[in-house]
């Protein structure tokens, strides 16, 4: 019994040195924290996007509390009611947030184009790019295989008709399919626009035409016709430099006047600002 207690007896009061060692470093050593890191925490959706340009919520709260230039409004899928929350928390102005949306830069669809070969392998867009750049005829378009649906936290992208389609209307604008899809075909534009150039192909119009009926031919006649001079063709296709676009009077002249309908006009409007 003797020979148990001197073995036991110091283990215990290393034991009880050691913990009192950890509790005086943890109260000498203590990061402290901002008391409204909690508060201003709380306030974000959680959705970890990275659309704000930071580490997550996390990273967000924490350059907010820590640094007074960090602005309240980079919080897109917060949009103005978690800006202005923040505002209040930090007693700073109230920034207004650019609401955004998630548009496709493709639209060949199974009318539009047709598969070269048939792929049976992993069902993600991301491995079947490596396999010929992917069994479209058109290399630059749509994989159909859901990668973008499958990340999309507010389910607001669906494959229809061989072709990532997104609802705006649920689209909270958070971006992490625009970083999701191998072509890079998905981009965030303001929910306030009204246009959009729903092809990526970079080839001469000849070659365009001979895998997608929907793809742009780089004709120049959209911008031709664009009063503001806000679309342009770079590199065979249409772009479209929405600082300059105003939604003219002759609203979408553009999409009217385009020889393949590859330009859509229509209200994009997304869940924050649809009542």
């Amino acid at each position: 019994m003797d020979a148990i207690l001197t073995a036991v007896i110091p283990v215990v009061i290393i034991g009880i040195v050691c913990a009192a060692v950890l509790v005086v470093a943890s109260k000498l050593m203590a990061v402290k924290e901002d008391e409204r890191f909690p508060a201003v925490r709380d306030c974000l959706p959680g959705a970890n996007c990275g659309a704000c340009g930071f580490a997550g919520c996390d990273g967000y709260a924490k350059a907010l509390c820590e640094n007074p230039d960090t602005p309240t409004n980079l919080c897109v899928p917060g949009a103005d009611a978690v800006s202005r929350q923040i505002s209040d928390i930090l007693g700073v102005e109230f920034a207004d947030v650019v609401e955004k949306v998630a548009v496709v830069h493709c639209g060949g669809d199974c009318s539009r184009t047709e598969d070269k070969f048939r792929y049976e392998g992993i069902k993600s867009c991301a491995a079947a790019k490596l396999m010929y750049g992917g069994k479209g005829s058109c290399s630059y378009g749509c994989l159909a295989l859901g990668d973008c649906a499958n990340v999309c936290p507010q389910d607001a992208i669906c494959i229809e008709d061989g072709v990532a389609r997104i609802n705006t209307r649920k689209c909270i604008g958070c971006g992490i399919c625009t970083r999701t899809c191998p072509n890079n075909l998905i981009s965030l534009v303001a929910d306030v626009e009204r246009v959009v150039v729903t092809c990526s192909n970079k080839d001469k119009g000849a070659a365009t035409r001979k895998v997608c009926s929907n793809g742009c031919i780089g004709c120049k006649k959209c911008e031709k016709v664009c009063p503001m001079g806000a679309i342009t063709v770079k590199d065979n296709v249409a772009v479209i430099d929405y600082d300059k676009c105003t939604d003219c009077t002759d609203f979408g002249v553009c999409a009217k006047n385009c020889t393949v309908g590859c330009i859509l006009a229509a209200d994009l409007s997304g869940m924050h600002r649809v009542k």
